[in-house]
């Protein structure tokens, strides 16, 4: 087996499109027979005749490693072995497959057969009934074999050899699992005589004509001819162009496809084709002459069992799932995904990115020596992979660029994939973001570029290029900008999405981005205990690998929304309400590409201290795309309101019919307007609170009593964004670093003076931190008020010089039984923080106690929930009230301390200590997304400061 040379697989057809046929196939999938040998130069030679009863089985799709035969490793840059190329390590583990099966009728009645690989990782090597047929290189790409005087009548055997690594891998180091196999379908197909053997639709369509064009490429034996029964054509193959055709336009928003027809004498094949042109024009990206946002994910495959083998109701469900979640773009991060997946981007409607099966990420390690992006000995490899890439996908509408691969560095090989892409298709658009220089790409595209520089490319396009600039950056300018990894989607966060998307909107050069991304790539394993427990890198033994960076996307591995999803779901909505009670208006936005609002339902509810007061359907205004309309509220919306009430007028725009991805009233988006009234605290009762003038801390309020605090806090439980560098400003010191330095979490309180007069206690402690001198005096006024309530006059000064900004500025307390939820009144019901809160709307809220935190895969800060006036903290030993008298503060319930969640690497690891542990935060930074991205904003860190608030206490049994 030949595995260590930079070149294409051996004896593989050429590259087709995949089409719909009425010729028949049979599907290989099932168990098949397999051994696992730990090298190649201990994999017998003669193994195809093996004797394989004895054999394991293995399913087919799948990968070895998760069906009981070694084990997967996840890397991101690095490589798992030395970068050698094109050598694979000598430890390399081979997989053999077998198959004996009895071969249709139906395909041997057809002069012709064919047998189709969609997927096998690393390489593979296939022989049927002893006669070899060839290699794959492109674990991500269709092979396809003539069999034909092969296959016979009677039982066949199918031998395929898989090495888990090969010269292949150091073209497909694209941040996931290590998963060998054969993962993909394994097909049998009937090749007729006068039959079809490729076809290229390239459907335009014409805006200023209203109308459109279907030029067809056909490859057939003899004459055939196009029908497309819809529109009433039937027209034989020449001429090869339809124009004048009265059809809707294909868009993510208006998925419309048209079933086109091509028969030859022994062949039908049927595509699906929508009419959509993609073009450029004044540093745009325009689909049938409008400009499109790219609200976009980077979507790898995977399930949390199965790892990358394709499971329809799964792909659909997500997808589902993300157009539910205003998500319109997908960048196939970093291959083409299995071919049934296209299909449903074009009928779901998707602005899609399909990429080559290539990225050399881990040359960055050596500084690009040796990268095959700029070595000619490899540039065969690469220009195989582009094309398998283009063919099997090159009908389908939703695709709108091809991307040449992910982080490869530049070069000539490089080149040549884009030059070839744009003369073989010159209906889509060429990306490729590693280079720069945008020599022949169409659009400027890059990863995690700041704030502040966004901004700064979004103004190059407002104006033409300046005199005296290099040829590359006066071609850069002109081009459109997308981003096409903009946030990481890692732990808590991500931070900064709402500030990006204003910028992409605000200037027209900017299409939009691509969050990293959808999914956590956990692999599930059930223990010997019969418990269910996520998987990260390192978990598997790996004596390489980059832990839990695998687990960075907006859903869980079992597509479960975590709160970034619902922020970005906020941040991206097509329409977009801002609520005035004091004029009685609302400002709705459509920011649609190609459709007005007619599809659009508004419902306004007005709820007055957590009773719907008002439900009235609004008459919804037909506003343009990117249009905007002010609408008068009913007077049941309007001022006066009852200064001590909490009201709350929201309006929400609903889908106003069914639709393959959601059923009508399904929320899109709300804007709101909120009033809340301070509350009126109680008499003092002239007793003393039951406040210890030793320790300082809160004993109990009323019934319930209190185990320690409340005490001053500064740190958090570091996320995985507060461990990520900030590699764009002056000191990249992550920020749990610093914290921990600092002795943020080591913070130790004095009492300088606690005394009680007249029913008041007053105490003023001090809190510092180990080695330094710096503090922070808090000054605390106890008041007993009558019902049994507790009041709170807080006074916080900082003292010194701290080394850097405070995580958080809170009080923290503990109550000695186990959480059983919370209800409060503020922003939620999902937990946010400062710059990540767009979902998150003022409401009467209630939390069950396994809602109250995150369950993150690696366990960081969750939980917190923004503009809180008032809460009920409910606990196996009672119920702790907290109102603010004086501005909102964020709470935070958890059944954990945060010393226990910096502590575990996993979620299953947690032990709760059977207590509730509360914050009350009245300053908490960002959490940007420095695990991959800019930090925090400026405007979102807390600079030491003095505060004053007030709060109000009440325990209840």
């Amino acid at each position: 087996m030949q595995i260590s040379r930079p070149a294409p697989g051996v004896g593989a057809l050429a590259p087709r499109a995949r089409l719909t046929t009425d010729a028949p196939q049979q599907s290989l999938a099932g168990s098949w027979r397999f051994r696992l040998s730990p090298t190649l130069h201990e994999a017998p030679e003669n193994w195809r005749d093996d004797d394989v009863a004895s054999w394991d089985e293995i399913q087919v799709p799948g990968h070895w490693v998760l069906q009981g035969h070694g084990a997967p490793a996840y890397s991101n840059v690095q490589m798992p072995f030395p970068v050698d190329p094109p050598h694979p390590p000598m430890a390399n583990p081979i997989g053999d497959h077998v198959l004996d099966f009895v071969a249709d009728d139906a395909l041997l009645a057809h002069a012709e057969q064919i047998i189709r690989f969609d997927g096998i990782e690393s390489a593979g090597e296939i022989w049927l009934n002893g006669e070899w047929l060839g290699s794959t290189r492109g674990s991500r790409l269709t092979h396809e074999f003539d069999v034909t005087g092969i296959l016979h009548a009677g039982e066949n055997r199918l031998a395929v050899r898989v090495a888990q690594f090969s010269d292949a891998s150091y073209l497909e180091n694209q941040d996931m699992w290590w998963l060998p196999g054969i993962f993909r379908d394994v097909t049998l197909l009937a090749r007729p005589a006068g039959g079809i053997r490729d076809v290229f639709a390239t459907a335009d369509f014409d805006p200023e004509a209203g109308s459109g064009s279907l030029n067809l490429a056909v490859e057939a034996e003899g004459e055939w001819r196009v029908e497309i029964p819809e529109l009433g054509v039937s027209s034989s193959g020449e001429p090869a162009k339809l124009t004048g055709l009265a059809v809707e336009p294909w868009t993510a928003e208006t998925p419309r496809l048209y079933d086109v027809v091509v028969r030859a004498a022994g062949e039908t094949v049927t595509l699906r084709t929508g009419f959509r042109r993609v073009e450029v024009k004044n540093t745009e990206i325009l689909v049938n002459g409008s400009p499109i946002m790219l609200r976009g994910v980077n979507r790898h495959e995977h399930h949390p069992e199965k790892g990358r083998v394709f499971d329809a109701e799964w792909v659909r469900a997500e997808l589902e799932l993300m157009k539910r979640h205003n998500i319109n773009a997908v960048r196939t991060s970093h291959y083409p995904p299995h071919p049934d997946t296209l299909a449903l981007f074009d009928e779901l409607g998707f602005w899609v990115i399909d990429e080559c099966d290539y990225e050399s990420h881990e040359f960055v390690m050596v500084d690009w020596r040796g990268n095959p992006s700029a070595d000619p000995a490899w540039r065969d490899a690469l220009m195989d992979r582009i094309r398998r890439t283009v063919h099997r996908d090159k009908n389908h509408p939703a695709v709108i660029m091809w991307s040449m691969g992910n982080e490869a560095g530049v070069g000539q090989n490089l080149d040549a994939m884009m030059l070839w892409t744009k003369q073989f298709d010159p209906s889509r658009l060429v990306h490729y973001e590693g280079d720069w220089s945008c020599r022949n790409a169409d659009v400027y595209s890059r990863m995690y570029a700041g704030h502040e520089e966004v901004e700064q490319i979004g103004r190059e396009g407002l104006s033409p290029a300046a005199a005296g600039l290099d040829a590359a950056h006066a071609r850069r300018v002109t081009l459109p900008f997308i981003q096409c990894e903009f946030v990481h989607a890692m732990g808590t966060g991500p931070g900064g999405m709402q500030e990006y998307w204003d910028l992409f909107e605000q200037y027209p050069r900017l299409a939009g981005g691509f969050v990293w991304e959808w999914v956590e790539q956990g692999i599930a394993v059930t223990g010997e205990d019969g418990e269910r427990r996520i998987m990260i890198g390192g978990d598997f033994g790996e004596a390489v690998h980059d832990g839990n960076f695998v687990i960075d996307g907006l859903v869980s591995p079992d597509r479960e929304p975590r709160p970034g999803l619902l922020h970005y779901a906020a941040t991206i909505a097509q329409v977009q309400i801002r609520v005035d009670t004091s004029r009685a208006t609302a400002v709705v936005e459509n920011r649609f590409d190609h459709i007005d609002l007619s599809g659009v339902d508004l419902i306004a509810e007005r709820v007055v201290d957590g009773e719907t007061v008002a439900r009235i359907a609004l008459e919804t205004p037909r506003v343009a795309p990117r249009g905007s309309a002010t609408i008068e509220l009913p007077p049941e919306l309007r001022d006066p309101r009852d200064a001590r009430a909490a009201d709350i007028v929201t309006v929400r725009a609903l889908t106003a019919r069914d639709s393959a991805w959601a059923p009508a009233g399904h929320e899109i988006s709300s804007g709101q307007d909120a009033h809340l009234a301070a509350p009126v605290a109680p008499a003092a009762s002239g007793d003393a609170a039951d406040v210890s003038t030793g320790s300082g801390q809160l004993r109990s309020v009323g019934p319930l009593a209190i185990d320690a605090g409340p005490s001053l806090g500064v740190w958090r439980a570091p996320t995985d964004n507060d461990w990520g560098r900030l590699h764009a400003e002056e000191d990249p010191t992550p920020y749990a670093e610093r914290w921990r330095r600092g002795g943020y979490d080591r913070a130790v309180t004095r009492i300088v003076s606690a005394a009680e007069a007249d029913g008041v206690v007053r105490v003023h402690s001090r809190t510092g931190v180990p080695i330094l001198d710096c503090a922070i005096d808090a000054r605390m006024t106890w008041t007993a008020l009558e019902g049994g309530a507790v009041r709170l006059d807080l006074e916080i000064e900082p003292d010194g010089e701290w080394p850097t900004e405070w995580a958080r500025l809170g009080l923290d307390l503990v109550i000695g039984a186990a959480p059983r939820g919370a209800s409060y009144l503020g922003d939620g019901p999902m937990s946010a923080y400062p710059d990540m809160r767009a979902a998150a709307r003022t409401g009467w809220w209630s939390l069950a106690d396994d809602e109250l935190v995150v369950d993150s895969v690696t366990p960081q800060e969750s939980g917190a929930r923004q503009g809180v006036v008032d809460a009920s903290v409910e606990t196996a030993a009672g119920t702790l009230r907290i109102r603010a008298l004086d501005a909102p503060f964020a709470l935070t319930v958890s059944p954990y301390s945060r010393d226990e969640l910096a502590r575990k690497t996993h979620n299953w690891e947690l032990e709760a200590d059977g207590r509730t542990h509360v914050s009350i935060d009245l300053l908490q930074s960002g959490v940007g997304t420095a695990s991959c991205g800019p930090g925090a904003l400026p405007r979102y860190r807390v600079a030491p400061r003095a505060v004053r608030t007030s709060l109000l206490f009440e325990g209840r049994d």
